[in-house]
């Protein structure tokens, strides 16, 4: 397991190429943010609306890892 970084709750405002997704932490701040464990193993399909865990990078804060769903997912599926 990588050492550092910060776990937010976040939601997936959309997504972009190369498996990157640009995502809205909790206090309002966007960040870049990749798939990473179970989340890509599975090919866990990723929405905009969609809660997931993000782990932020500790070097750049406008960088980080979706690590796992968090909570309910978006209700119109």
């Amino acid at each position: 397991m990588n050492e550092g970084g910060n776990e937010v709750t976040a939601t997936v405002l959309e997504e972009l190429p190369n498996a990157l997704y640009r995502v809205e932490l909790e206090n309002k701040q966007q960040v870049l943010a990749h798939p990473v464990g179970t989340v890509k193993r599975n090919f866990v399909r990723l929405r905009p609306g969609d809660r997931v865990r993000v782990e932020l990078s500790p070097g750049d804060f406008t960088r980080g890892r979706i690590v796992g769903m968090s909570g309910p997912l978006k209700a119109d599926r």
